[in-house]
């Protein structure tokens, strides 16, 4: 009994528990911790500051021109002048009124057709070369080079091929096809030509796009397909094509909208003679060589609705749908 009382004397007496000061309500009182750094008001604001630079650019370099342009769709100014008079839809009007105005939708079919070529072209070497072959690497950059060149030095060397006389002249009557064909003399034969040259320089491109989603498809899935005998045709059905479906969806927006708002090459290769103006071309010739702003205001509206429709119709025919094959 002795011993047992001189050990707890030793320790002393036990602490009393420790009582939390903060009120019923929740608040903390005097004697609180300071505000942790999870719940200060700053952290909440950070992310919108940083955001705030890119958002104050994108209004003011993207929205507030095309506020501008839908206003300037609904008058007659002519670019220069300060009064800028209302006439309501009469530019629409004549948009679709005017046949030389609403014809140049029409090369656009030379160039939407290009694309699915290119789409195509492009689907088929990133499928072979996903593959284990020789040189491969060779023929990535073989394929994306064109992609990387100039727009303007593009016009400029293919003028100069399909030029009378030119290099594809010189090629063809090495193989007695003869020569003297005026390939930008005709509005099928130009528009055709210049069709080709954006085959040519886009098809790397969606090589690209189509390339890293099938590198990105998981190596057991091909494993487990020769083990079952699939052949490449099989694999590319079963395992290639849906694992693709998103990216293959973007590249038809892209190819329809780029079909629609060519400019460069035929720009820089005609002019827009011969049938080769596209609708871009007409816009810019009607706003700064025919001071026609409004006109060319409403006719930049009707494009950007027109691709904006064709992108929403597609989406819902071909939904992105998430596919796990795994």
């Amino acid at each position: 009994m002795t011993d047992t009382t001189s050990k707890v004397s030793r320790r002393g007496p036990r602490p009393a528990a420790r009582v939390s000061r903060t009120p019923a309500g929740g608040a903390p009182g005097r004697g609180a911790a300071p505000r942790s750094r999870r719940t200060h008001p700053l952290r909440r604001l950070t992310p919108w500051l940083f955001l705030a630079g890119p958002l104050i650019l994108l209004i003011t370099f993207t929205y507030v021109p095309v506020g501008n342009m839908i206003f300037y769709s609904f008058t007659d100014w002519d670019g220069v002048s300060p009064d800028r008079r209302m006439v309501g839809l009469d530019n629409y009007q004549q948009i679709f009124t005017r046949p030389e105005l609403f014809r140049v939708f029409f090369v656009s079919f030379y160039y939407l057709a290009a694309s699915f070529v290119q789409i195509t072209i492009a689907l088929y070497f990133a499928t072979v070369l996903s593959f284990d072959l020789r040189l491969r690497n060779l023929f990535k950059g073989i394929l994306f080079f064109p992609y990387l060149i100039n727009g303007v030095a593009i016009g400029f060397v293919f003028l100069y091929f399909f030029q009378d006389g030119g290099t594809l002249d010189s090629v063809l009557s090495w193989f007695g096809a003869g020569g003297g064909h005026a390939w930008l003399g005709s509005p099928e034969s130009a528009n055709t030509s210049l069709a080709g040259v954006s085959v040519w320089r886009f098809t790397g491109l969606n090589f690209v796009l189509f390339l890293g989603a099938i590198q990105s498809i998981p190596a057991e899935l091909y494993e487990a397909a020769q083990l079952d005998g699939a052949t490449r045709r099989q694999q590319f059905r079963h395992i290639i094509a849906p694992s693709i479906r998103p990216v293959l969806s973007l590249s038809v927006i892209l190819a329809v909208s780029g079909s629609l708002a060519v400019f460069e090459i035929p720009w820089i290769m005609t002019g827009g003679a011969t049938g080769t103006q596209t609708f871009v071309i007409q816009t810019i010739k009607l706003a700064f060589q025919f001071n026609k702003t409004g006109l060319a205001s409403a006719a930049a509206v009707v494009l950007l609705l027109i691709i904006v429709l064709i992108t929403w119709v597609q989406r819902r025919l071909v939904p992105d749908e998430r596919t796990d094959l795994v």
